[in-house]
């Protein structure tokens, strides 16, 4: 489209295509600082449509992976336009710079900033729209704009009671000027935001209709199955081609970055060929690399200093009075999306088509999206390559990674035909990019209140952005200390400072990220300064955060709700946590018993929450409930270990996802706020890890300082 096309013209092409009303938006970054501002709809990265036929159609540039996009962003869009749910619909958008949003600048779903990026721009559109459509209407009557009023996708002439509904007035109102400036609704007057709005994708996933990664089909495809080294970096030597294709079904063996692709009509012979290849494989420097090496690595890089994150007060452990220290663990993780990895590519002369469960379809940042990374694979200019985003089963950080959609591209770039890669679970578990390992030794000095007058952290966390993006080695990668950098409390002095080894692990975006070990680390040790202070942890929380009055509702709303204080069954304790990340702040309390093996058994837990404005209720608490379920499986039975370079674990049996048979009971209160909404897909990570540990302290006074917590000493 060329950039001497006025809004004007614009929109009436839309109406021309039958499009109806057309009204373009930019979902800004959530980043501070400044933002430019948009001032043609030419590069848009959602689209609002009023069709001629009333529906609203919102294409929406980020990806639905459970967490609520394709209902959170058309209730904004709603809200404003007055128009019925009912009548609205959501399309995925492709990829390309317009689309560009919050993250890099990128089209990339992650870091909870969906809500948040859209908050203003789609309420703007729609009451965009809607002073459009009443103009239109206006006209149509040749009565003034203010004379009239919108109600449920109709336009309305007070005094006549003369009455136009908007698929009516699209293609006229098509033809007017955007508005440049709109009255956005009172709160007091919202009648979808903040109410339980049914979710628009629910119903095709209930019936089976919804289109995931797994569920693509295109005619001609083979299915390929990859043998990759089990070793971190290693590469193939020899195999058996010719053992693979005596597998019935078996079509094609091609060699691709990864390792042997084995190319068959189906799955389970492209499995089976796989298995036929028997490949050697160099192993490479990695196979001296083991979960032993690395913790002993760690003991002697604590000692040392390292990257200052964050300095308060001298920074300096105080003097005389009571000096506390401990060290936390946290282990690597797998993220176990309960869809395997998966991507389909059609790789034909001069262009490339792919489908993709991805969280992150193109841009300049980290290595580039799909269609940066399927360009360059192919030689191909960007604009060559289309990408179609499906439903994901689970993201979690996983699929902002580009590694299986390189698998797809490179495999029907060799085969000439259209190839879908499908990872077993198996692969899925030992070729991961992982959450990294944090060893952090922390040190405080207590007052004769028994508060902490000093602390000191030191953190040794590899980096995410040089072990999975090549960021240089010597940049400080930020989320290793995020959690603590930041800690909310009134401490005086504080320090913070951080070593980043370079070990063969790959390493990738977790949900919440630093955050998530990072809360177990530091409100596992403000817990134990708690009570080695002879206070209660609450209490003592609560005192630090004398200035940090939305902190302080968070946490005494979680304690309230869960009867912090009320005398349990005999056997059972409560530990809390609050943690802020992605700017909201989540407060968790957890009811703990020991089994018979003292293993621990979390009955409930109690979750206050403040991610400012919420939209939908039931998504949030949807949000949050889950965000719980992943931390609690991570703190129960989460790690990944390694032994001569590979990943010991393999699949379900001994990387285990929390039973339904564990799962606690899950109470979630939201904190009614006026300001913008804030993060919601991860903030309720960080806090029940260390909510189980300081639960089970209370309960045995047994400071469980290393994950997974496992049976508990008697």
């Amino acid at each position: 489209m060329s950039a001497s096309v006025s809004r004007r013209e614009f929109l009436k092409a839309g109406a021309v295509a039958g499009a109806g009303l057309t009204v373009a938006v930019s979902l800004p970054s959530c980043a501070p600082g400044p933002q430019k501002v948009v001032t043609t709809p030419l590069k848009p990265n959602a689209w609002v449509r009023v069709s001629t036929d009333g529906t609203v159609t919102l294409v929406v540039d980020r990806s639905e992976m459970g967490q609520g996009v394709y209902t959170a962003l058309p209730m904004l869009l709603a809200e404003e336009l007055d128009t019925p749910w009912e009548s609205v619909r959501v399309e995925q958008a492709g990829a390309g710079k317009e689309y560009y949003n919050s993250i890099f600048p990128s089209q990339v779903t992650g870091g909870s900033t969906s809500v948040a990026a859209a908050w203003m721009p789609l309420r703007e559109a729609g009451a965009k729209a809607r002073a459009m459509l009443v103009a239109a209407a206006a006209a149509a009557w040749a009565v003034d704009a203010a004379e009239c009023r919108t109600e449920n996708g109709v336009v309305i002439h007070t005094a006549s009671r003369r009455r136009l509904k908007y698929g009516e007035l699209a293609e006229r109102a098509a033809a007017l000027p955007v508005p440049a400036k709109v009255t956005l609704k009172d709160p007091k007057d919202f009648k979808f935001i903040g109410t339980p709005v049914k979710r628009l994708d629910a119903a095709d996933k209930v019936r089976g209709r919804a289109t995931f990664g797994m569920d693509v089909q295109v005619p001609g495809m083979l299915v390929a199955v990859v043998a990759r080294s089990p070793v971190f970096g290693g590469t193939a030597k020899t195999w058996d081609e010719n053992a693979a294709k005596q597998v019935p079904g078996v079509k094609q063996v091609v060699k691709i970055s990864s390792g042997i692709a084995v190319l068959a009509d189906s799955y389970w012979p492209a499995r089976k060929g796989a298995d036929a290849l028997k490949v050697v494989w160099d192993e490479g420097k990695a196979a001296s690399f083991s979960s032993a090496v690395m913790q002993s690595d760690m003991e002697k890089l604590v000692g040392k200093s390292g990257h200052v994150a964050k300095t308060a007060g001298t920074g300096a452990l105080t003097h005389g009075g009571t000096q506390i220290s401990a060290v936390y663990e946290a282990p690597y993780l797998a993220h176990a999306c309960m869809e395997p990895m998966n991507a389909t590519a059609s790789v034909e002369a001069g262009q490339c088509t792919v489908w993709a469960p991805t969280q992150y379809q193109c841009g300049p940042a980290l290595g580039g999206g799909v269609q940066e990374v399927a360009a360059r694979l192919t030689g191909l200019d960007p604009s060559k390559v289309t990408v179609n985003t499906t439903f994901l089963g689970g993201g979690f950080g996983r699929r902002a990674m580009q590694d299986f959609v390189i698998e797809a591209v490179e495999a029907s770039k060799a085969a000439g035909v259209p190839v879908k890669v499908i990872w077993s679970r198996e692969d899925d578990i030992q070729h991961d990019f992982y959450r990294p390992p944090t060893y952090a030794r922390f040190a405080a000095s207590l007052g004769p209140d028994g508060m902490p007058t000093a602390l000191t952290a030191r953190v040794v966390c590899p980096s995410i952005m040089a072990s999975a993006f090549g960021a240089p080695k010597t940049a400080f990668d930020d989320s290793a200390t995020e959690g603590i950098a930041n800690l909310p409390y009134g401490i005086p002095n504080l320090l913070v400072d951080c070593t980043q080894p370079d070990w063969a692990v790959p390493l990738g975006f977790w949900r919440s990220v630093g955050s998530s070990q990072n809360g177990f680390l530091v409100e596992s040790f403000i817990d134990e300064l708690a009570w080695a202070a002879g206070q209660d942890p609450l209490e003592y929380r609560r005192a630090m955060l004398a200035a940090k009055p939305r902190y302080s509702a968070v946490l005494e709303r979680a304690a309230r709700e869960a009867r912090w204080g009320t005398p349990l069954p005999a056997g059972r304790a409560l530990g809390i946590a609050m943690m802020e990340s992605f700017n909201s702040i989540v407060a968790e309390v957890a009811e703990v018993s020991l089994n018979p093996d003292r293993t621990v058994r979390v009955h409930r837990v109690v979750a206050a929450v403040d991610c400012g404005a919420v939209v939908n209720p039931d998504i949030v608490r949807a949000q949050v409930e889950s965000a719980i379920v992943y931390g609690l499986t991570a703190a129960l039975h989460g790690q990944i270990t390694i032994d001569k370079g590979r990943v010991v674990q393999s699949n379900f049996h001994d990387y285990p996802l929390l039973r339904m048979r564990e799962m606690p009971v899950v109470e979630v209160h939201l904190i009614d706020s006026t300001e913008k909404p804030t993060g919601i897909g991860e903030p309720g990570t960080p806090p029940i890890a260390p909510a189980v540990a300081n639960a089970v302290y209370a309960l045995t006074k047994q400071r469980i300082r290393r994950l997974p917590l496992g049976a508990v000493p008697a």
